[in-house]
Formats: C-alpha cells, sequence, structure tokens
C-alpha cells in the first residue's frame, strides 16, 4: 500500500501498512525520528536526585560467589511449561517461554525438551556409541576418543514435529506463544561432523539410510537419509558452551540442522547404516501426517517455514496508547529467513520487519517492527519467507492440505487479537 505520514514528537515516520504499522528503518537506522518516538515512552524530567535515588542495594554489600551463576530471583517467571503422560514422570514435553526471552540463543535451562521415557541417568565414562551396519569396520567411540576429533559449532534451531499442533484444532485455544509454541529453541551446538567418524568406519556403496537410536528406557530410533548425514549432521558434545544437558541429550546428541526435532536423537548410542528406512515405532505409530484421504505421508523430514509473534502476545498486556516494538522469531529448515512480514489488521496489509543480525540458515532469525497503537482493536499476523521463496501459509490453507487429522509439521500463521484495553488472545483469522 502507498505510504502515508504520521508526526511523533516533530518527527516525521512512515506508516508503511494499515492499522499503525511503521518503517522498519526505525530499527535499521538510529535516527532522529527513533530517538524522538522512543522517548515518548521514558519517565517525565525529573531532578537528579529523584530520578537516581540511593536504594536499599547500595548501602549494603552483595551476595559471594557460587560455582553455577542462576538468573536472577526477579526473573523467576522465565521458566518452562511442561505435562507429562498420565502414569509417567518423564514422557511428555516441557515447552521454552519464547515471549519471554528476546534474541535468537535459548538459554540452556529453558530450552524445550521432549522425552518419551524420562531422562536418562548416563555414566559419561562408561557410554558408548557404536557405528556399524553396512560399513567396513564397525567402530565403537568414547566420550574421550570423541573429544580427540576437530570440533565444528552450529547455530541451530530444534523444533519438535508436534509443535504448534494446537493450530489444528476446530476453535482456538485460549492460550498463548508458550503453550502454542514452546516446542522450538535455537542453540550452539559444538561436536564431530558425523560425516567425518562414517568416512572412517568405510561406508559400504549399498548403503542409503542410516538408523539412530537413544539410550533411554524407550530406545527411541529413527531413520536419516545418509545424504544427511554426510551433509551437516553433528555430534553435539556442547550446547551453548558447556556439556550438553540431561534433558537434551548428555553426553551426546544427533543435531540434523532443520530436521524434525525427534530425527535429532539423543542420548545417541548406535548408528546402523542400512539400505532402506527401518520403519521403527517412532516413525510408523507416530510423527507421520495423516491426511483428510486417510492416507499418511511418512518421512516428512525438514520443519517448513514458520514465523510468530512473541510481543505483543496472550499474557503481555500493553497498558496504553503509543509507540511499541511487535517483535518475534522466524525459522526454517530450508534455509534463511529472507523475509519477515506483519500486519496489524488480520491481514489486509503488511510491512516488512526488520531482520536482527546476525541472519543464519537453519537458525532463529529475530524481527522487531515499530507500531504506534491508536488504543483500538488491532489483529496482529506475521509471516516468513525463506531463501527458496517458501512463503508461510494462512491456517486455512494449511488445513484445506493437511485436514485436522494430525498434529504434526504446523506452521500456519497464528494471529492476535489486540482489544482497545490492550489484553491480547490467540484468535482464528
Amino acid at each position: 500500500m502507498a505510504a502515508d505520514r504520521s508526526t511523533v514528537h516533530g518527527s516525521d515516520l512512515d506508516i508503511v501498512a494499515g492499522n499503525g504499522l511503521l518503517h522498519r528503518r526505525m530499527f535499521l537506522t538510529a535516527g532522529t525520528a527513533a530517538a524522538a518516538a522512543v522517548a515518548s515512552s521514558a519517565l517525565p524530567n525529573l531532578s537528579a536526585a529523584d530520578a537516581l535515588p540511593i536504594e536499599p542495594w547500595m548501602k549494603v554489600p552483595g551476595s559471594g560467589f557460587v560455582g553455577y551463576g542462576q538468573p536472577s530471583k526477579y526473573e523467576e517467571k522465565v521458566a518452562r511449561t511442561w505435562n507429562t503422560a498420565p502414569g509417567t514422570t518423564g514422557t511428555g514435553a516441557a515447552r521454552t517461554p519464547l515471549h519471554l526471552l528476546d534474541g535468537m540463543i535459548t538459554p540452556n535451562g529453558v530450552h524445550f525438551e521432549r522425552s518419551h521415557s524420562g531422562i536418562p541417568d548416563i555414566n559419561p565414562n562408561t557410554h558408548r556409541l557404536l557405528i556399524h551396519g553396512l560399513v567396513k569396520r564397525p567402530l565403537t567411540f568414547t566420550l574421550e576418543s570423541l573429544e580427540r576429533y576437530p570440533r565444528e559449532s552450529r547455530v541451530s534451531f530444534l523444533e519438535c514435529g508436534g509443535n504448534g499442533q494446537l493450530l489444528y484444532q476446530k476453535e482456538a485455544a485460549a492460550v498463548g506463544v508458550q503453550a502454542i509454541h514452546g516446542l522450538v529453541s535455537c542453540a550452539e551446538w559444538t561436536g564431530v561432523r558425523l560425516s567425518v567418524l562414517l568416512q572412517e568406519a568405510g561406508v559400504d556403496p549399498k548403503a542409503k539410510w542410516i538408523l539412530a537410536e537413544g539410550a533411554d528406557a524407550a530406545s527411541m530410533s529413527r531413520s536419516i537419509p545418509l545424504a544427511k548425514a554426510m551433509d551437516d549432521a553433528l555430534i553435539a558434545l556442547y550446547q551453548n558452551g558447556e556439556r550438553v544437558r540431561p534433558s537434551n541429550g548428555y553426553p551426546m546428541r544427533l543435531l540434523l540442522p532443520g530436521y524434525e526435532g525427534n530425527m535429532n536423537v539423543k542420548w545417541l548410542r548406535r548408528i546402523k547404516l542400512t539400505e532402506a528406512p527401518t520403519m521403527t515405532k517412532d516413525e510408523t505409530s507416530k510423527y507421520t501426517i495423516t491426511l483428510p484421504d486417510g492416507k499418511s505421508l511418512q518421512f516428512v523430514l525438514l520443519q517448513e517455514g514458520k514465523s510468530v509473534i512473541t510481543r505483543p502476545s496472550p499474557g503481555l498486556t500493553m497498558k496504553e496508547p503509543g509507540l511499541y516494538e511487535i517483535s518475534g522469531l522466524a525459522w526454517s529448515g530450508y534455509g534463511k529467513v529472507t523475509k519477515v512480514e506483519v500486519s496489524a489488521d488480520g491481514g489486509k496489509s503488511w510491512a516488512k520487519a526488520a531482520l536482527q543480525s546476525p541472519v543464519l540458515p537453519k537458525a532463529l532469525t529475530r524481527f522487531r517492527i515499530p507500531w504506534r497503537w491508536n488504543g483500538g482493536p488491532a489483529v496482529l499476523q506475521s509471516r516468513a519467507t525463506d531463501e527458496t521463496g517458501y512463503v508461510q501459509p494462512t491456517r486455512e490453507k494449511m488445513i484445506a492440505a493437511r485436514g485436522n487429522r494430525t498434529i504434526y509439521h504446523s506452521n500456519a500463521i497464528t494471529t492476535w487479537a489486540v482489544s482497545d484495553k490492550g489484553e491480547v488472545k490467540h484468535v482464528y483469522a
């Protein structure tokens, strides 16, 4: 749509889409318009003494050192929520509080978790990784032996195949970002390229797949194309600079950037090279997409392009009209996110958001756009486009293609409705 002009504290800002969306240049350049606009949300001018009083914590020495640092007690709400299957203690999922985080990296303590039979208490000194099957030399690796290989790091998102499954429901669930989209996180993973180990074992030309198996009580296992294993797969030993957390696969896990989370097998103990998929219980009874005609799609491996607005979102009420930042996350298993568009009028008009650097392939990307809320109703949406040209679909288009008999690979546009009281809720457009 054609841009018109709006004046905020004497500075001109471009309105680029309906209902008050402003040009993303505010977050691309540090201009005077941005400074003037942001100043509108600052506290009124006060004397120096009133503005910076001597607080109680400035009058006594602070606490001492600890062996492992923890967040401030005032951030206790930044925590995962979880559900477990009836009669179990560790079968279920814990969700990341995306709406309370910023940037692109997820802290280890709130990285999402999906477990099929709880978290095994693995002794790293006795744990082994076996590579066998269609290889010339079966090999067994200890954690210590893997540490001798060259290591690489990848910043990569992990997303459960069931993330966003509530969008398949007929009615919009009265929940927020964490409940709908909290099964995705992003970290820097460091480890050994799987291709190096496979080459050392000697791959038989007949091998086309691998079977990856975990050391949990469920022996969770998945079939993976050998081509992916030889491409960018990693045996991850570290997560954001420290040893992989037990809930995320300690002492080692498989990392398959862009592939659905369940394939990134945790507590990795065995890799078997095979001619064809093994058809395990975890890729037949689960992680398939049942279509409207009753047929099922198997081996839908990549997580499609997706985005979600994390702020404002349900639970984060806006107090008064004025300038706000709409911010969120976008990602795609196909590669880099190249564009995120935001709408404040339910998809009638769209404006490009600024993408916060770094923008990396198969990683979460933070987007931002300034929004002048006039105090009236608004309908917020975001849609992502990746480097292959894939565009995030509407929910209507997703349901038309897949029906609602599945819970997997939900990547439709999510819609938040803002009331004139500043309350935000999940709706279907």
